[in-house]
């Protein structure tokens, strides 16, 4: 009998101790992201929490990218991690706040909710700054489309 209460106490110690006071939500996602420098399109998943951001994208069912958002730095399978600053230099655009990619993934707003626009489903916001962003991005009904046509930037989040 003491056996098998502790045997029972274990297993619930085990359940009960995987799980974090920071709990994930994952979603299931068709994922587009064009840069000057990335490009791919495919399924994956996001696993958002309040330290970060980690998406995984496959390609007939193996890995194509691994893509890890901190508080500190941002780490790409293509890319050695880089702080926010030096990715969004390298691979978006320096004038973006280092918060945007890890936002975007969250369905959160950008630039501090800065033309925010609640709309049936969700919100919009169009933000440009002359010569260096013109920037749609919306949120609406599990879909997130933020677009760039200066920097030539595409990403996509269609939840499955």
């Amino acid at each position: 009998m003491l056996r098998k209460l502790l045997i029972f106490m274990g297993i619930i110690y085990l359940f009960v101790g995987c799980t974090g006071k920071d709990a994930k939500k994952q979603e299931s996602a068709f994922i587009v992201m064009k840069t000057k420098s990335i490009k791919f399109a495919d399924m994956g998943f996001i696993y958002a929490s309040s330290n970060g951001v980690k998406v995984e994208v496959y390609a007939a069912g193996q890995p194509l990218v691994d893509l890890d958002i901190n508080s500190q730095n941002i780490c790409l399978s293509l890319f050695e991690c880089m702080d926010k600053d030096q990715f969004n230099k390298e691979v978006l655009s320096a004038s973006y706040p280092a918060t945007l990619l890890e936002n975007i993934f969250k369905a959160e707003a950008i630039f501090e909710e800065k033309n925010l626009e609640k709309v049936e489903g969700g919100f919009e916001q169009k933000i440009s700054k002359e010569g260096e962003y013109d920037i749609s991005y919306s949120v609406i009904s599990g879909k997130r489309i933020f677009r760039d046509k200066i920097n030539k930037i595409l990403i996509k989040v269609r939840e499955q």
